[in-house]
């Protein structure tokens, strides 16, 4: 396989080839990602029958042309199948020492209300200049760069100065149980590996996202006694105490955890009223429960468990002062590991590669969460990076051509950085 030189001509020309192969590759890629979204994979938590039937596809193609490809199986009892599959695609390097790894997902959220879509959101259409379907941009988007990379290397006899590790992983929309957190526990990972995430971006493809927030959903139920209206002073009012408990909550921990980091946008902690679920049919009638849930982001210079000490303090103080029963539970817990340097190699390349397309890289953090943080728990550095409009989860979700072309570019750049 062909070496790159660090500077000169040479370097030059290969990306000259790497630009025309890329593009010579556009229709390709496009009837790519077309197939690959028209195979459903809704997770299982959403009511789909998950990933099995795409990832099979994918790895038939990767066999078909005669790229590596391990599947790494792991039981689950909630889909038809009673397994799920991860797809492991290896490139070997030139002897740099560790692996760099890219993962996408393959499974998806579900459609939502299908009166919001325009078009089938799994009869993918092309449609000026972007592809719309469920999926095309969450994750289908990145695999489909992932493996054009992987056949644009090949093609041109390029070999990535580390090894470069293309993940194709089950159940990231739920949490990544059969997915990436399997393959942690399967011992895939080397301390000296680093990771790029393409699950998250920004329209023109400047932001590099290193940090993430620590996540909490902490749903409360709040038992009261309910009664009649016009007799309030025979039951206890769970509405009314949970809502009081709700705002003393939010007013206290945006009070407390009010620190900044700039490396965040917004650059502090966040807690937001959500869900409200319904308690009472009839107007005349005083709740016995309410049921709510807050959304907690928190900057990773605080520990979660520090939040969930102060909400028992609340959770007493409620219980004592207005005779009320308040439970809780954690549809989500996420602690943020320490977030990766921007002083690292795989920052730094990365940057020099968007330098690379004329773009003037922004590091940063977010409050949302992706599967890097499972990687960088374990001390792996991991940026998260994608040139997308953000569109995932949403109705009418799509992917733009020109952003498939420019990313597979900047893969096989990073590769060879």
């Amino acid at each position: 396989m062909k070496t790159i030189l660090e500077n000169g001509v040479g370097v030059v020309n290969i990306r000259e080839d790497i630009a025309g192969v890329v593009e010579s590759l556009r229709p390709e890629m496009v009837k790519f990602l077309v197939d690959l979204c028209s195979i459903p994979a809704v997770n299982p938590s959403f009511g789909g029958e998950g990933e099995y039937r795409r990832a099979t596809w994918l790895a038939n193609f990767l066999e078909e042309h005669d790229l590596p490809v391990q599947i790494m199986e792991v039981d689950d009892q909630s889909v038809p199948e009673g397994k799920r599959l991860n797809l492991v695609s290896r490139l070997r390097g030139s002897g740099e020492q560790g692996t760099l790894w890219i993962a996408a997902h393959m499974d998806t959220v579900a459609a939502g209300d299908m009166n919001t879509w325009e078009t089938d959101p799994f009869s993918p259409v092309v449609r000026d200049g972007r592809i719309y379907g469920r999926g095309v941009e969450d994750n289908g988007q990145a695999i489909a760069c992932m493996v054009y990379s992987l056949i644009t290397l090949k093609r041109l006899g390029l070999q990535p100065k580390k090894d470069l590790g293309l993940l194709f992983v089950s159940d990231e929309e739920a949490g990544s149980t059969y997915g990436l957190k399997f393959l942690a526990e399967e011992g895939l990972f080397k301390p000296e590996d680093e990771a790029l995430v393409p699950d998250a971006g920004c329209a023109d493809g400047s932001f590099i996202e290193v940090a993430e927030k620590s996540i909490l959903w902490c749903r409360f139920t709040v038992v009261g006694k309910e009664t009649h209206a016009s007799r309030p002073h025979c039951g206890i009012n769970a509405g009314w105490v949970g809502s009081l408990f709700a705002v003393e909550l939010i007013e206290t921990m945006r009070r407390k955890y009010r620190d900044r980091d700039d490396l965040f946008d917004p650059p502090f902690s966040t807690f937001e009223l959500t869900q409200k679920f319904a308690n009472v049919s009839s107007p005349n009638v005083v709740p016995g429960k309410d049921v709510f849930t807050v959304d907690f982001r928190i900057l990773p210079s605080w520990k979660l468990d520090a939040v969930v000490s102060d909400i028992d303090q609340l959770v007493t103080k409620y219980e004592y002062e207005h005779q009320v029963e308040i439970n809780y539970d954690f549809p989500q817990r996420v602690d943020a590991p320490l977030p990766t340097s921007p002083e690292s190699a795989v920052v730094k390349n990365l940057s020099d590669s968007l330098k690379q397309r004329g773009l003037s890289p922004k590091i940063g953090g977010i409050g949302g969460g992706t599967c890097a943080a499972i990687l960088r728990e374990m001390g792996i550095p991991a940026v998260v990076w994608s040139t997308l409009d953000e569109l995932a989860h949403q109705p009418n979700e799509y992917a733009i051509i020109d952003n498939l072309v420019e990313d597979t570019k900047t893969f096989i750049a990073l590769s060879l950085a």
